[in-house]
């Protein structure tokens, strides 16, 4: 019974046949005439019928289904010569319906095939690990799809033969969004950058660049020379402006910081002089103005950050005050004659340490506003220097003989011209800029590629004018300082 059993022509023994004549029916090899061929499977009526592998001289191969003779439903095939292997549906002889196909070099693809080419959804991850999943034509991204970029980038949206085009939102690792139009893979259309930055951008952009309707310079609006009085707050306002002068309402989110300077004045006569006597170590290059003069930096307070007040002034500068103590009261009682109030609790001994002001802004729709900006007191190693008209007259000498580098400047203990203010003007000139020429400057700190570049440094003349018995300074070559 047992080897009837094994003669049985449904028995899974390959049966071996001259070339020429393949098996009828049953399990066998064919090793085809030219030799390129060896087939072991399954046979119905003379042909491969059923499951099978037909290896090739060169190493490939196909394992799977047969019908009459043609690769049919599901199998596996190995390419040789690139090293891609491909497991899914087979329609005469090629991968058609759903598959995965693993390259050799790297990467597989999951989804819809036609004649061996991706066509319809899928999913492929390259060799760099970027992955795709969407529309495919002709092996190509086409369609609607979403990509995951190796930088961490994400697109979600129109493709055309391989690259980004149409409509589409590409979220970036670093926080930046762009949404709008593309062409040939860059940004090409209306569309929106919202950067990390804070930089908002709408408008046209062509070859992945903004077109035409970007800022090209800072603006501060007001008059050619600002006058502010000794003390007083002001307000500066920005704008973002194109090449023909209209508002850059395009942009928002340019963070814009303010800063201040004062006039750097060199005297022939004593070396290096400004309104202020430098200190070696603090001395710095100037900067240069499109005023005809240059500045040294000067530090800008806020009523707002916690700058000095008058009464931290009066306080900080009590050791060395000539004023009796008696006379210190009323002075930090008369806050309400400078706008000022006491914060709960009062003040600790030794007044309050000066914070840096709110120097920054963020543009909207092209515009900035700086609030409430004042100049602050002379910094550490800066000592005022005055040339007064009336100081001159009472010497009897020339310029050369008052006040220079080496003389100690009138201070607000004790202002030229023998009068003493009271307290509360001490407490209030104390904590202010000296009268004098100073300058105002706004720069573009944020520096989103996208934009090309950053803006220039905008300037403004600011002229601070004395109050009272203050008298303005001189400046050497405009002639006697006189009073305000």
């Amino acid at each position: 019974m047992a080897a009837a059993s094994e003669r049985s022509p449904n028995s899974r023994q390959p049966r071996r046949v001259p070339p020429g004549r393949p098996p009828r029916d049953g399990y066998g090899v064919y090793i085809y005439p030219n030799s390129f061929f060896r087939y072991e499977g399954e046979w119905k009526g003379g042909k491969k019928h059923g499951h099978g592998k037909l290896v090739f001289k060169d190493g490939s191969y196909y394992e799977g289904q047969f019908v009459d003779g043609e690769i049919m439903g599901e199998g596996c095939r190995l390419w040789a010569s690139s090293g891609n292997t491909y497991s899914g549906q087979f329609v005469l002889g090629e991968p058609q319906g759903r598959g995965i196909m693993t390259y050799k070099a790297g990467g597989r693809y999951e989804g819809e095939l036609s004649h061996g080419m991706r066509e319809g959804h899928g999913c492929l991850v390259d060799q760099d690990g970027q992955v795709y999943r969407g529309a495919f034509h002709s092996n190509k991204r086409h369609g609607r799809g979403q990509m995951v970029f190796l930088n961490g980038d994400k697109y979600d949206g129109d493709w055309v033969r391989d690259q980004r085009q149409g409509h589409g939102v590409l979220c970036q690792a670093d926080g930046s969004t762009y949404e709008g139009q593309w062409h040939s893979d860059v940004f090409s259309g209306l569309g929106s950058m919202a950067h990390c930055s804070g930089v908002v951008y709408r408008g046209m952009w062509i070859n992945g660049h903004p077109a035409g309707t970007q800022a090209t310079r800072i603006v501060i609006l007001g008059p050619e020379v600002m006058d502010v009085a000794q003390g007083s707050s002001f307000s500066v306002k920005v704008q973002l402006q194109q090449d023909d002068g209209e508002v850059a309402k395009s942009e928002d989110g340019r963070v814009l910081k303010i800063s201040a300077g004062v006039r750097y004045v060199q005297l022939q006569a004593y070396s290096e002089v400004s309104f202020f006597k430098v200190d070696e170590d603090d001395r710095e290059m100037p900067i240069q103005t499109p005023f005809g003069f240059d500045c040294i930096t000067y530090p800008l307070s806020s009523p707002k950050s916690g700058g000095l007040e008058p009464r931290a002034a009066l306080e900080s500068s009590r050791a060395n005050s000539p004023l009796h103590e008696g006379d210190l009261e009323p002075a930090l009682a008369s806050d309400a004659l400078c706008g000022q109030e006491d914060p709960p609790g009062g003040l600790p001994g030794g007044g309050c340490k000066p914070c840096c002001p709110e120097d920054c802004q963020r543009v909207e729709r092209g515009c900035a506003q700086f609030m409430d900006v004042r100049l602050g007191p002379p910094p550490p190693g800066y000592h005022p220097v005055l040339f007064l008209g009336g100081v001159h007259k009472k010497a009897g000498n020339s310029p050369r003989s008052c006040l220079g580098p080496m003389r100690t400047a009138p201070t607000t203990q004790d202002p030229p011209g023998g009068s003493r203010p009271d307290g509360a003007a001490v407490a209030e000139l104390a904590a202010a800029a000296f009268p004098g020429e100073y300058v105002i400057m706004v720069r573009d700190v944020t520096t989103p590629p996208f934009l090309g570049r950053v803006l220039p440094t905008a300037f403004k003349h600011l002229r601070v004018s004395a109050e009272g018995a203050w008298p303005r300074p001189h400046i050497p070559g405009e002639g006697p300082g006189t009073p305000s």
